[in-house]
């Protein structure tokens, strides 16, 4: 028997050297065959050619041509040597003498095994005794569906019954599998593929997934040998490499390096991704399948951690890319999801922030219904859930009995209904409200006296106070932040969440905040154009700004007012406060009034500054968040904060911007450009 080894697959030629005609041969599993010879006859055979001149002889009509089933076509040609005829006995003689229409048969036996596989063939040959030539050579049968993986060691076993020659006894080594090495250098991790010169190969990176089809990250044919450069923020511990030569039927080697790499683990999280679907349905979106448990949270501004309401909520089992609900009756901004792995939390974001607006100063309660309709409340709290009413010292037992009144007169929302309690979220701007005004009607007192008196001292004390009254009203303007009035067009809704969570950051600064997004009620109540025209005044009264958003749909709008000066009619919906206000805001523009009272923006990768009317850059337009550090500092004029605490405002809004930013330009299942694993380096060696 002849081998040849080709990549993975594998070719056995056998020889077959006996006194026999050109004829057919079947192929039998055991059960037509010989019981117990092969135990796993399931493998394909290839058709085989036949020389010149020589043509099997049909046993029956199913021979004939193609057969269907595990039946093939061999040629085989006929050889004897002189020694054979004592060495079979009559078997020789018989088949000279025999009649010219008898035939000669024997069985060949072929069994290849492989660890953990191992395969056998039993063929049947018929040979017409009229045909038996003297010195020929019988031919030969090819077999190429022999599977075994490189590297491994086969063993090869051949004969023939009657045995008219030796068996065949063979142990081949296949070739080594390319050698893969991760190494890492600082922030690069590095894959060092040790084949052969000149060998050719295919590498492929891809996503191993628990559930479904493998995510593919990269391909690429290469020549060996090879370095493959990764970053560090690549890996994931489902990142897989398969490598396979570049040969026929070859098998292919997968590998997955980075399952127990700290790193990778880090890196899984960093890119996980809580995604609100509806107002009460959401997923987790990572590369990986995960171990994860989720539950809601309450986040009280001021920067206490979250307080997970568990009980009476329980944890529930995440998986990703898979929709949760939480059985919600309303939801609220300050309520978030938590999720942790291994009692760890891992990742936390408050879903309804963005469409709801900034965290309220809400104080949550917490009902238990016990038996025969009892009931008790508490208050949540850092401290704890404080029970209501109570002598505590708390903010909440304080104000114990007039939350308590707000949850019999209905002024509190229920957030989450059932048999065992209830969730609800009380208000409590009013009673913060009425504090801050007695400390004011003080402060108030206190000047006025101090006023009275510094009157009746010399005229140089005079020029003091008016200091003092200008550093007093600076002071109050600053501690309630200056307003701002955020203009932009609902292009769709994906920019809608865009400018809900520009809103939102900016709220976390020292500015008041007024966005259609969060008004609709009363912009459906007033209209468009009032309720604009409403805010405008009040936010320029107070000397605040007004900041138009400019996205493509309003550089639209913008062009068509100055062709034209009107809009179409009913080209609008009922809530778009940019179309309304422009009918006010043009006349400023064209008026001069403009500078020192607007400010235009607008996001990197959506539109440059220089697409912007030219009459609306009369006043700066600034890039986001590219120019954050400069857009802030003129939202924050006349008293800007230093240049570092600007910066680290800056930074702080950029953080919390980036995910709706990444949301709306790189929408999930789609690479982000330049993110893609396998970098340039993986040409390099």
């Amino acid at each position: 028997m002849h081998v040849s080894v080709s990549g993975v697959g594998m070719r056995a030629r056998e020889s077959l050297r006996q006194r026999w005609a050109s004829s057919v041969f079947s192929w039998r599993t055991p059960a037509e065959g010989l019981p117990g010879q092969c135990g796993l006859p399931s493998l394909c055979f290839p058709a085989v050619g036949f020389p010149e001149g020589s043509q099997p002889q049909s046993q029956s009509a199913q021979s004939r041509g193609p057969h269907p089933g595990p039946c093939s076509w061999v040629l085989l040609g006929h050889w004897e040597e002189p020694e054979d005829e004592e060495k079979f006995g009559g078997a020789a003689d018989s088949g000279v003498e025999e009649p010219r229409n008898a035939s000669l048969q024997a069985q060949v036996v072929l069994s290849f095994q492989a660890y953990p596989t191992a395969r056998c063939v039993l063929l049947e040959v018929q040979v017409p005794a009229a045909l038996v030539q003297f010195g020929q050579s019988v031919g030969s049968v090819v077999y190429d569906c022999f599977e075994a993986a490189l590297g491994s060691e086969v063993r090869i076993w051949s004969y023939t019954q009657p045995r008219y020659e030796k068996e065949l006894n063979l142990t081949q080594q296949l070739p080594a599998l390319p050698w893969l090495n991760v190494s890492a250098d600082g922030d690069n991790v590095h894959l060092v593929l040790n084949v052969s010169e000149e060998q050719h190969f295919g590498l492929s990176l891809y996503w191993n997934q628990v559930q479904g089809p493998p995510k593919p990250r990269w391909h690429k044919n290469l020549t060996g040998p090879q370095i493959i450069t990764l970053n560090h923020t690549d890996l994931v511990p489902c990142l897989c490499i398969q490598v396979w030569p570049l040969e026929p039927d070859s098998v292919r080697t997968n590998i997955c390096p980075f399952r127990e790499d700290p790193r990778a683990h880090q890196n899984l999280w960093r890119a996980a991704r809580l995604r609100l679907l509806t107002l009460q349905s959401w997923l987790l979106d990572a590369p990986c399948s995960l171990p994860a448990e989720a539950t809601l949270c309450w986040q009280a501004p001021g920067g206490d951690p979250c307080q997970p309401l568990v009980p009476p909520l329980s944890w529930e089992n995440v998986t990703v890319d898979k929709v949760l609900e939480f059985p919600l009756l309303k939801v609220h901004p300050n309520l978030c999801v938590q999720v942790n792995s291994w009692e760890k939390l891992q990742l936390q974001e408050c879903l309804w922030a963005d469409s709801l607006g900034p965290l309220k100063d809400d104080v949550l309660l917490l009902e238990t219904r016990g038996p025969q309709d009892n009931r008790s409340l508490c208050a949540l709290e850092p401290s704890g859930c404080t029970s209501l009413p109570s002598k505590a010292s708390t903010r909440a037992a304080r104000l114990g009995e007039y939350l308590l009144q707000d949850l019999q007169s209905g002024q509190c929302l229920q957030l989450w209904d059932d048999d065992l309690g209830a969730l609800w979220a009380c208000p409590m701007d009013k009673y913060i409200h009425k504090r801050w005004a007695l400390l004011w009607l003080a402060c108030l007192l206190f000047a006025a006296a101090l006023s009275l008196i510094l009157l009746l001292k010399k005229d140089h004390a005079k020029g003091w106070l008016r200091l003092l009254k200008q550093d007093v009203r600076s002071g109050a303007a600053a501690a309630r932040g200056r307003a701002a009035l955020l203009l932009y067009s609902a292009d769709d809704s994906g920019f809608e969440r865009l400018v809900g969570a520009l809103a939102s950051a900016l709220c976390q600064l020292p500015l008041r905040v007024a966005v259609d997004l969060w008004s609709r009620r009363e912009m459906s109540a007033q209209g468009p154009v009032a309720w604009f025209h409403a805010q405008r005044r009040q936010t320029l009264q107070e000397g605040g700004v007004v900041v138009l958003l400019f996205s493509p749909g309003a550089v639209a709008l913008c062009s068509e007012w100055l062709q034209d000066g009107v809009s179409a009619p009913g080209a609008h919906g009922p809530h778009d406060a940019f179309r309304a206000s422009l009918s006010c805001v043009l006349p400023d523009f064209l008026q001069g009034r403009a500078p020192g009272r607007y400010v235009g923006a607008c996001f990197d990768r959506l539109l440059h500054p220089d697409s912007v009317p030219a009459l609306f850059r009369t006043v700066p337009v600034f890039s986001l968040p590219s120019q954050l550090p400069d857009f802030l500092g003129a939202l924050q004029e006349p008293r800007a904060p230093r240049p570092g605490r600007l910066q680290e405002r800056a930074e702080q809004v950029s953080r919390a911007l980036q995910p709706a930013l990444d949301s709306y330009f790189h929408p999930p299942g789609t690479p982000a450009p330049g993110r893609g694993v396998g970098p340039g380096a993986g040409d390099g060696t």
